[in-house]
């Protein structure tokens, strides 16, 4: 999709802080508060602004273990493949799931309190599963860069 320089603006303005209010994001982006309204409404209807939410810091919400989790499926059939997307699903530690190709067939990105709350996880939820033919963990050291913001 292709995007003006003023929608490109808008938008990054939106990634930055999507509680600006309709005035403060005309002011920003150099539009008129009527264009920065349809132009949100037109971001919405095509799908490209799907939500507004806040970022909560991990370690202030007692979730500072990032754990990156490589799983390898027992079988590829596609019962297996929608019972491991429904597992997925249902457990908020699983901040994101990827397919990915290589030796692994998923990769996960899991937070949790420490390493104790992670291996009751992994050990009661995705080991028990027999969807699961193996989990490879690697424990996050330090965060050198935490974006939401896509390349625009």
């Amino acid at each position: 999709m292709k995007f003006s320089d003023q929608e490109q603006t808008l938008l990054r303005i939106l990634q930055g802080n999507a509680a600006l209010s309709l005035a403060e994001l005309a002011e920003q982006s150099g539009m008129a508060t009527s264009t920065v309204w349809r132009k949100m409404q037109e971001f919405e209807n095509i799908g490209l602004l799907k939500g507004r939410v806040a970022l909560l810091d991990p370690a202030k919400a007692d979730t500072r273990l990032c754990v990156f989790a490589t799983v390898r499926l027992a079988d590829h059939a596609e019962a297996s493949i929608a019972g491991f997307a429904t597992i997925i699903r249902s457990h908020p530690e699983i901040m994101e799931a990827h397919a990915i190709s290589g030796t692994a067939d998923y990769i996960l990105k899991i937070r949790c309190k420490d390493v104790e709350a992670y291996e009751a996880f992994m050990t009661h939820t995705l080991l028990r599963s027999p969807l699961v033919k193996s989990v490879v963990s690697s424990f996050s050291l330090k965060e050198l860069k935490y974006t939401t913001a896509l390349p625009l």
